[in-house]
């Protein structure tokens, strides 16, 4: 067998090895703070030390062969949202493990509410939202908070991509979106 014939039989072997691992690959996807992506030596299939573009795309394609559930070549709505949701939970559970190990002072296994850490600008959040100061928030000043916040997410998903909007600064939660442009 040539070199030329090699390769591909070992990228083809790996990539069925890895439909075979499961939820390895899906888990392995993605970045972020809670995705720490495929590891160097899972991509290096043939272990020499470097990835080539046909090892990088042999993980593309085992992912994406894994999603398709029916082997149609195709990825339908629900093969899509299986993906996703398999991708999500196990994000989650890593996450939880995470939070579990940090904040869980008696070590039994559960965070109790002493335990849970404080949301980080709840206070700020409050005294943000109640405008007129008077200590208590008014359906208005619930209402004017909400719809800021709900601004404030969707100028998000749009810094995930590279856009940027506005000069930078938050705007406070008690403001509108009509106030916040």
């Amino acid at each position: 067998m040539t070199k030329d014939r090699i390769l591909p039989l070992t990228l083809a072997l790996a990539a069925a090895a890895s439909l075979i691992a499961g939820g390895a690959v899906a888990q392995d996807a993605g970045t972020g703070p809670d995705r720490e992506g495929p590891s160097f030596e899972s991509l290096d299939l043939d272990g020499d030390g470097q990835i080539s573009r046909a090892e990088f795309d042999a993980q593309r394609g085992a992912r994406f062969a894994q999603a398709d559930a029916d082997g149609n070549g195709m990825l339908d709505q629900a093969e899509m949202q299986a993906m996703m949701t398999a991708r999500m939970e196990a994000q989650i559970a890593a996450r939880v493990a995470r939070m579990i190990a940090r904040f869980d002072a008696d070590g039994d296994g559960a965070l109790s509410m002493a335990e849970l850490p404080d949301p980080r600008r709840a206070g700020a959040m409050f005294e943000r939202s109640d405008a007129d100061g008077s200590g208590a928030m008014s359906q208005d000043e619930y209402g004017a908070a909400r719809d800021g916040m709900q601004h404030r997410k969707g100028r998000m998903g749009h810094h995930r991509h590279g856009h940027h909007h506005g000069s930078g600064k938050q705007g406070g939660m008690g403001r509108s979106c009509a106030d916040q442009t």
